[in-house]
This record gives C-alpha cells, structure tokens and sequence, in this order.
C-alpha cells in the first residue's frame, strides 16, 4: 500500500518543477532565436556587402547593412585620407534635400574624430553630451544613441563606421557593437577586394588612354607640337576626373609657358595664353622630374582665379627630351589624387613625351630627305644643265668667226648675254636650294621682298643683281644686309631724284657686299648724309666698311661690305 500510495505523491510533488523548467526554457528559447535571427542578419549582411566589386557600391553597402542589421536611423562611413581627416563620406537615412541644406561633410572634427586619433569602438547614450560633441552644422537632425566602430583593411584603418538614434529609443548594446564589429571586419575585405579592383580597372583604363594619345598623335599628319593638343588634354581629363586639364610648353621666346592644349569647363579661350608657373612647388616638375601634387591650384594657376582644389602636374618627358607639363585641377569637393592616378599621370605624360618626341623625330628625317632631294636637284643642275648651257654658249660664241655681219655679230652676243643670265640664275637657284633650312625665309627673298615693297612708291622698279651662296649668310650677317639693302634704297628713292637704281648683294671670297647705285642728282659727301651713318654704324660693328661715292649731277654709289 505504501507503495500504491506513493505515486500520487511524485506526481503531484512534480508538476511545480517541470513548470518552472518550461518557464525557465521559453526565454531562453526567445534569445536564442533573436539571436540566430541577427547571426543570420550579420551572414546576409557580409554576403550583401560582398556582392559588388565598385568601391563606391560596397562602402554604400556597409552603411546600409549596419543600419538595417542594428536598427539604427542614421549610418555612415568616413574613410580616413592621408592627412588623417575624412577625405570620403558616405551617410544613410538623410536625403538629398536635407544634405543639401546641411552642406558641406564632416572632416573628422568631434566625436568623428576620435575614432581617427583612437580607432577603437565607441559607444555613447546621448552624442550631444559628450565633452567632444561640437559642430553640428544648421539643419542637421537630432541624434542621442552612438555607435562607432574603425573599418580595418590588413593592418591599416581604412576608415570609421558611425550608427546613431536606434529605432526603439534604446541604447546600443554590447552584443551590437559585437555584430557592428564582426560587420567592420567582414566590410575590410570586401574593400581590400573594391580597392584590387578598382585600381586595376583604373590602371586599364589609364594605359588604354596612352594607347589612343599616343596612335591620335603619331597616326596624324598634324604638327602637335606646336599647339593643338585639346584632344590630349580631354583624355587626360576624362581619366583623372579633373575640372580642368591644361598641357603647357616653354615660350619659343622669353620666360614663361604656353597653352597648347586645354579641356573643361574653365578651358575656353586658353590655348596660346602665356603662364608664369613660378610656383617654387612646380619646379620639380618643370624639370622632368616626378610629379607633384599642390593641395591649392590657385597657387600656379593664379590667372584663372579659385574655384579649384587639388592640383597634379606631371612632367612630358622621356629619355631626357621635356616638353612642358600636364596639369590637371580637380574641384575643390572632389576626393583627393589616389595614388593610382599620380602614377598613371605620370605614365600617361611619358607616352605623351614619347609621341611628341617621335613626331618631332619624324619631321626632321622627312626634312633630311627633302634636302637630300633638293641636293641631288641642285647638283643635277650644276653637273648638267649649266655645264650644257655653258657649252651651248661657247659654241654660239665661236660662231663670231664665220661671220662678219654687225647684225648677226649683236644677234650672237645678244644670245650668249642671256645664256650667262640663266647660268647666274641657274647658281642662284641652287645656293638657295643647298642653304634653305624651310623654316625661315631665305635671304634671297627677304631682299627680293624688300626691292619690291619699295618699288610701289616708284614709277620704275629697282634692278637687281643676287651673286653667290647670298642665302648661306649667318642669320645675324643677313638680318644687317636686310637693313641695309631697305634703307640704301630709301635713302635713294627719297633724296636722289633717280629714274633708274640698282641693287648688287654678292657673296665672294668670304665677304657678303652690298652696292647700291642710282643716276640721280647726287650731293656733296662730306656736307651732306642722308642718314648715311647708320650704314657706316653697321658696317663697323661688324668688321666691315661702307663706301659712298657721289657728286652733284653724277649720281650716287653706296658699297657696304663685311666679312662672313
């Protein structure tokens, strides 16, 4: 009986503690599921964050993962630059418009800023009562509850992800400040990842850019290295992301550099204008050394006012051949240069150096083959056309002996006369041909010029006589004899009276002369210049002497000769 008697006993002392187990239990089991809930929410989250390979997109990613797996109202990433300030900014939960009204994004000031100096995770109840908490700009929305946590990527703080305002009111958690950290970790190699990939993506299309310069410039017949480089400027704009791309060149003249190639918005009107590029900050650069990047454009780029942020200058040049710089201005809320586009930059101006140094090699040997060409006309001319017509002459010369006509006689000297003429100008031709550099204008035809501009004035044209390599004179010795030849035909087309004048540049045996002679009325030498003196002057200066011969109603006779 005791025994019969005894089971109701356990059964009744029982039921209060399998209650109290099933009460205990069903908590337990509620934070193991919220748990598993939010284990599952942080896997869906790393996988989310792991899904885009733009860097762009994948700090997106994060803050929106971090605020929907927290629950919190507001998130945002900083990402820490190398002056240790936030040089990047992303913010989830306010929109365009309250952006807008709030302007500019934090630099990493406050309570942002002490994750930067101590990258350690942060949590605080109310952000506006910590002793740090300044500089919440007008407009900006109210936040209490704080979260911060550092975003690492290998041993480096890549930068800071900040939650605040929880949905329930609350405060954050330890448990979500260990999920906000493992988010952080996760989120590290996703960017290391980004980063991979959009600094290969950007080196592609860098050197793709060098490609297509580099076949624009060497596949045209266009002379790029006198001006026209636009097209260059505005590739290299489109790659770096700048405001505003200048390529400059030295003055052909005086100190300084020319704009020979401009893109962007600020661009119109820029090609051909002179800079300075006195900035000490750009004389590296200017040297052909590595590039340099000036936090201020205004500094170099004082003509086109502010505006602009961060400048990159990067040297064209290439196995010691410089030809100017590239400088490339970003606006002054754009990210900083990444380390990617300073050296990029630098290759893109080598291929730019390299094509413009190809071209300019190029030009000179099709220059070399056009006077190796005019040396073998020259020399044809010399070798058979003169020595024919010289021929020629002396046969109809020693026609004189078989006749004894007068008119026959003048008609055979009349015809050996003009064979001479084409012999002379048969010389000429081919000094100019063996002296001209096709860059400049030859002697030749400066004189010519001269003796035609002058001969508008006169009723009659001046006659004249060009012996010798006129067009091998030094530039210097040719510029003298221009001068002369103007103001001895000035001076007598204005004071001589002259119906008739003639002009003799020859050079001979070392020496370049000019004569100068007229029939006019003439004037007495030693009363009377003319302004006469600034030949003596030239002649003088040079080594040289000028010679004026005149007398009343005889004529004038100026012979100016100097040593070459």
């Amino acid at each position: 009986m005791s025994s019969a008697g005894s089971s109701p006993d356990i059964a009744t002392s029982g039921n209060p503690r399998i209650e109290d187990l099933i009460k205990d239990c069903v908590p337990r089991a509620g934070e193991l599921l919220q748990s598993q809930e939010r284990m599952a929410g942080l896997l869906e989250a790393v996988v989310a964050v792991a899904e885009d390979l733009s860097l762009d997109a994948v700090l997106e990613r994060v803050v929106q993962s971090a605020c929907g797996l927290l629950h919190a109202r507001y998130g945002a990433l900083g990402v820490v630059g190398d002056d240790h300030a936030l040089s990047h900014f992303i913010s989830i939960g306010i929109d365009g418009e309250l952006a807008r009204q709030i302007g500019a994004h934090p630099v990493g000031h406050g309570v942002l800023g002490l994750l930067i100096t101590d990258p350690r995770p942060l949590r605080l109840h109310d952000l506006r009562k910590h002793p740090e908490a300044y500089g919440f700009p007008e407009h900006h929305p109210p936040m209490q509850s704080f979260l911060g946590v550092p975003v690492r990527v290998r041993d480096t703080v890549f930068g800071n992800l900040y939650l605040t305002d929880k949905d329930d009111g609350g405060d954050f958690s330890d448990e979500d400040e260990s999920l906000a950290v493992a988010l952080a970790a996760a989120a590290g190699v996703a960017i290391e990842n980004a980063k991979l990939y959009d600094d290969a993506r950007r080196r592609a299309r860098w050197l793709e850019a060098c490609m297509d310069v580099s076949g624009l410039m060497l596949g045209s017949d266009r002379d790029y290295t006198s001006g026209g480089l636009d097209p260059i400027a505005a590739r290299a704009l489109q790659e770096s992301e700048a405001q505003l791309a200048l390529i400059v060149v030295p003055a052909v003249s005086g100190p300084g550099y020319i704009v020979a190639g401009a893109a962007g918005e600020r661009a119109k009107d820029l090609s051909g204008t002179l800079l300075a590029l006195d900035a000490p900050e750009l004389q590296d650069a200017l040297a052909g050394g590595e590039p340099v990047v000036l936090n201020n454009s205004a500094a170099a780029l004082e003509a086109y006012g502010g505006g602009m942020g961060q400048l990159l200058a990067v040297a064209l040049s290439t196995q010691g051949a410089h030809h100017g710089l590239l400088l490339l201005a970003r606006d002054p809320d754009a990210l900083r240069y990444a380390r990617t586009d300073i050296e990029m930059g630098a290759v893109f101006g080598s291929h730019v150096a390299l094509a413009l140094e190809l071209a300019r090699v190029h030009r000179l040997r099709e220059r070399l083959l056009v006077f190796t060409d005019r040396d073998r006309i020259a020399r044809d001319l010399h070798d058979l056309v003169i020595q024919r017509l010289f021929a020629a002459g002396l046969s109809v010369q020693s026609l004189t002996r078989f006749t004894k006509d007068e008119l026959a006689t003048e008609r055979i000297r009349t015809i050996t006369g003009e064979l001479d003429e084409a012999i002379r100008s048969l010389r000429d031709t081919i000094y100019s041909l063996r002296s001209g550099s096709g860059e400049t204008e030859l002697l030749s035809g400066r004189i010519r010029r001269v003796a035609r501009s002058s001969a508008k004035s006169m009723p009659f044209t001046p006659r004249l006589t060009l012996t010798g390599p006129v067009d091998a004179v030094t530039p210097d010795k040719a510029d003298n004899v221009v001068a002369v030849v103007s103001e001895g035909l000035s001076n007598a087309i204005r004071h001589s009276g002259a119906d008739a004048i003639s002009v003799s540049v020859a050079v001979i045996k070392g020496r370049v002369t000019v004569v100068i002679t007229d029939n006019g009325s003439g004037f007495n030498v030693t009363a009377e210049r003319n302004g006469l003196d600034n030949l003596e002057d030239r002649a003088r200066m040079l080594d040289g002497q000028c010679t004026v011969t005149s007398a009343q109603d005889a004529g004038t006779s100026v012979e100016w000769s100097v040593p070459l």
